[in-house]
């Protein structure tokens, strides 16, 4: 399968809202119930969801949108000095479980060094989500830890554990 990531198009910005209404689409550890677009549409028109502090790519498998890849600031310290990015990612059901996952976060953090100046790229997942731990291990992340209730999804509070990439 060919993997790769590509700036948001407008007519992305469909799939992704058709994605994201139902557990079956967004999966049982991204539903977080019904949520507006309104800010990602609104941010699209502002910036093609590509932030000083943000941003969001589509991932492409053999030229079929399979999910998106996003990365945000986060600080561990002062903004100016200790800040990192964080990366979260949907694979859309049709494409999970084959790679893709994987093969789209290796090479957003690619992107993210070669184009920033950040030493660390961190994300996390749910305790119980074993194919997205897999899935960042593949792509080179190595676990840090847990981080003890720390996401409230439905109607209870879930462990995440946390993962990092460092600049090589």
């Amino acid at each position: 399968m060919e993997v790769t990531l590509r700036p948001v198009r407008v007519s992305d910005l469909d799939i992704f809202d058709r994605e994201r209404t139902t557990p079956e689409g967004t999966g049982e550890f991204q539903w977080f119930g019904h949520r507006s677009s309104h800010g990602l549409r609104r941010e699209f028109a502002e910036n093609g969801l590509l932030g000083h502090d943000s941003g969001r790519l589509t991932i492409e498998a053999d030229g079929q949108q399979a999910g998106w890849v996003a990365w945000w600031m986060n600080s561990w310290g002062p903004d100016a000095t200790s800040w990192c990015w964080t990366i979260g990612i949907c694979v859309f059901a049709d494409f999970r479980g084959k790679g893709a996952g994987s093969e789209a976060q290796r090479q957003l953090v690619a992107y993210l060094f070669a184009h920033t100046r950040a030493e660390r790229v961190q994300s996390f997942t749910d305790a119980g989500n074993f194919a997205e731990q897999r899935a960042l291990e593949k792509a080179g992340f190595t676990r840090e830890g847990t981080l003890r209730r720390a996401q409230w999804r439905g109607g209870r509070w879930h462990d995440q554990i946390l993962f990092s990439a460092v600049r090589p």
